[in-house]
């Protein structure tokens, strides 16, 4: 058995089996009975935690109080007939659901019976496996799966989906394999697991073998079947590709798919997502072959993004960035996973403190060490950071930026000077979004999608996907001739990236600044974001400074799309309440109501909104009087209601080679309708400059209060702390050393 082979014995086997496809087939179908009752379980959870958990549930805590919630649970499920349906429907329908509620009831039995050792749990298993075993070996390809995919399932439209079962349902099997006759066994093995096996690995070679979340999740779900069936060709495979040439496979995902500092080149959403079968395998894997050192990995790459993975989140939901559904957050099963497993392998008490936020306490080893850390108060504050998330394998492919502070509330502040993303990536190189108390001010559309409803194109993405939030002007960044970033050739934009030219975070001034030019031909954007405070007044600003050069002359498009209702502007607004019009024809423009517009005069233009959180928002934006502010309403040109109403003002300079959006982000004042009470609704900033003065720029941003706050830093990508820097501004002279310093000037 895999168990009790030593670790030469494990690598001679490896290498002496056959690498010919007809014999990695073959063995599939033919190879032995997996292990006996003795060696089982033998993935995430051990013997030894087995014994531990058994003990546990006899004590009071939060893990008796979980396992009494899932007994509760399984124990209703039993009372339902078995059902295992012919695969009909895509996501979100009726037969995508049943398979997943069975591979998630099998799972939770399977620990049941492991710690109560009562039959009952374990004969559901049995029963529901051997109706997979009769069903699955007659199963043509899914009758809903896409034209010409090459990722089509049987159970599942797509293989992604029967890998996600093949993890659960293998896990479940190990649990209860000690209650199986032989016969029972080698049905269930012969009819459901390697079948199911073996059409993930050599029957789906492109998608065993792709470096991609897809990919792992069959590389997982085969790897741990190769454990539990006995078959360590499989996990080598798992690990190493079909031929194990190491091109593909388990560990060039984890070479590839996440950069240095643990991001996931598809964003937080996938990350999120891929997290299960990485995290999960990985425990299997330590496990089973400790030796390995699995979690040491390309320095403790697992570890750093189940950590990366939660400083990706603000207010427990994760920042939604590409092909993200909004509502998804820490509490997500995959994080929860990854949260109880890192817990377990570090002991790091601030762990605990998503793990408390989380509340949810997993039946596994990891689990009850969790709940019993909970239970004895050893949770510390989770320390989220300022930080530059670099992106690409070797970390050179620019990076998600994190700026963060904690004054009159949790702010945030999100860059995206990232690499593409693969297919899941939008075309929104140098975008932000910003969030203040609790909620999202400066808005990202995320993912045109209602996921697993099936009514909405079956749960999948929607048309609106590819023509509204893929765009670039669905986000917030400089569009030029209303055409998207990279023209929307996603070839391109995966083989381009921005760079980042320097990131700096202190008390008061974080910034983070980044340049593309190969966004569009010809043409160079540069954007530097900054987030400060003052700590006499209280007073915070995100600053951007937007520069675009180009070798001809166009129109220029700078997009904020903000969440709340508008209140006031300082400049007269054109409406166009008799009629609507859709702002263009293309790229994303098709989609936009032209509510209103204007051409604010030289000087300072503020455009303020209220939030649901009870605070105002005033962007102060530096115009030149040829600069066009429109204001549009997403829903144009969608006869389905596929769009969220969401609202944004675009602010737009014509014929230019060379222009610089200069812009303040001011949050103010309170509103307060059950009390009916309202606090400084107005902005408070007056005047708004910007200098350069060699390598240093100036950012004064003048307020009422007779006071001005005056960013200086330096754009030069090089310099440290070591440097000084002395300038004149309003006729006296002002040094600092390093990157950046906030002034505070009475005037």
């Amino acid at each position: 058995m895999f168990g009790n082979l030593q670790k030469n014995q494990r690598k001679s086997l490896a290498a002496s089996v056959a690498l010919v496809a007809g014999v990695s087939a073959a063995a599939f179908a033919f190879n032995p009975l997996s292990a006996v009752a003795a060696d089982h379980p033998n993935l995430v959870i051990s013997a030894a935690d087995i014994d531990a958990m058994q003990g546990a549930i006899e004590q009071p805590g939060r893990f008796r109080n979980a396992f009494l919630t899932t007994q509760s649970a399984v124990d209703r499920a039993l009372e339902a007939p078995i059902a295992v349906p012919q695969p009909a429907d895509a996501g979100g329908g009726y037969t995508h659901e049943q398979h997943k509620k069975n591979y998630q009831l099998m799972y939770n039995a399977g620990v049941l019976y492991q710690i109560t050792q009562d039959a009952k749990y374990a004969e559901r298993v049995r029963d529901i496996l051997l109706a997979y075993a009769d069903m699955y070996p007659t199963l043509p390809l899914h009758p809903k799966r896409r034209p010409g995919a090459e990722n089509p399932g049987k159970l599942f439209w797509q293989s992604l989906n029967e890998a996600v079962w093949l993890v659960y349902t293998i896990q479940a099997y190990d649990l209860i394999r000690p209650a199986l006759s032989d016969s029972e066994a080698q049905k269930i093995e012969q009819g459901a697991l390697r079948p199911v096996a073996k059409f993930l690995s050599v029957d789906s070679p492109k998608t065993f073998n792709k470096v991609h979340n897809h990919g792992t999740w069959l590389t997982a779900g085969v790897g741990m079947a190769g454990y539990v069936l006995d078959e360590p060709e499989w996990v080598e495979q798992a690990l190493l590709d079909l031929d194990k040439s190491g091109k593909g496979g388990f560990l060039r995902q984890l070479s590839t798919l996440f950069s240095p500092d643990g991001y996931y080149n598809e964003g937080p959403y996938y990350q999120r997502y891929a997290l299960m079968p990485f995290v999960t395998f990985a425990k299997a894997i330590e496990n089973n072959e400790p030796e390995r050192g699995i979690f040491d990995y390309r320095d403790g790459i697992v570890m750093k993004a189940i950590d990366t993975t939660i400083q990706l989140s603000y207010n427990n939901l994760f920042f939604p960035i590409n092909d993200a559904i909004k509502s998804k957050g820490i509490d997500t099963s995959e994080l929860v996973l990854g949260v109880t497993i890192a817990y377990g392998e570090s002991g790091n008490p601030q762990l605990l403190d998503i793990a408390a936020r989380q509340d949810q306490i997993l039946l596994t080893g990891d689990g009850l060490k969790v709940a019993q850390a909970l239970d004895a108060g050893a949770q510390q504050p989770y320390e989220f950071k300022s930080f530059a998330f670099r992106d690409g394998k070797d970390g050179d492919e620019g990076a998600l930026v994190v700026l963060r502070q904690q004054v009159n509330g949790d702010q945030a502040l999100v860059f995206k000077p990232a690499a593409q993303g693969m297919g899941h990536g939008h075309f929104d190189k140098l975008s932000w979004q910003f969030y203040d108390r609790g909620a999202e001010i400066v808005t990202d559309y995320g993912a045109a999608r209602f996921l697993n409803v099936e009514a909405k194109n079956g749960g999948r993405y929607l048309e609106e996907n590819e023509t509204w939030a893929k765009q670039t002007v669905a986000h917030n960044t400089v569009v030029v001739d209303e055409t998207s970033h990279f023209d929307n050739n996603l070839q391109v934009a995966n083989r381009n990236h921005p760079e980042l030219l320097f990131f700096h975070a202190d008390d008061q001034v974080k910034i983070s600044a980044a340049e593309i030019d190969s966004a569009y031909p010809g043409i160079t954007l540069k954007r530097t974001l900054a987030l400060v405070n003052n700590p006499d007044n209280g007073s915070t600003f995100a600053i951007d400074v937007f520069d675009v050069e180009s070798r001809n002359k166009h129109q220029l498009d700078l997009p904020v799309h903000y969440n709340g209702q508008l209140v006031d502007t300082n400049f007269k607004l054109q409406g166009y309440t008799d009629s609507l019009r859709a702002l263009g024809k293309e790229n994303g423009y098709q989609h936009l109501w032209l509510k209103a517009s204007a051409k604010p005069a030289t000087g300072l233009a503020q455009v303020t909104w209220l939030n649901d959180n009870g605070r105002f928002y005033t962007q102060s934006s530096l115009v030149d009087g040829n600069t066009e502010l429109l204001f549009t309403e997403l829903g144009a040109n969608d006869p389905n209601f596929n769009l969220r109403a969401e609202k944004s003002f675009i602010a737009r300079r014509d014929n230019v080679d060379k222009h610089t959006f200069i812009s303040v982000l001011e949050p103010h004042g309170e509103y307060n309708p059950s009390k009916e009470f309202t606090l400084k609704a107005e902005s408070q900033v007056s005047a708004l400059s910007h200098q350069r003065t060699g390598d240093l720029e100036l950012i004064a941003i003048g307020g009422k209060n007779g006071t001005t706050q005056l960013l200086a830093y330096n754009r030069n990508s090089d310099v440290d702390d070591s440097v000084n820097n002395r300038f004149e501004f309003d006729g006296s002279e002002y040094s600092f050393n390093g990157r950046a310093k906030l002034f505070q000037i009475k005037n």
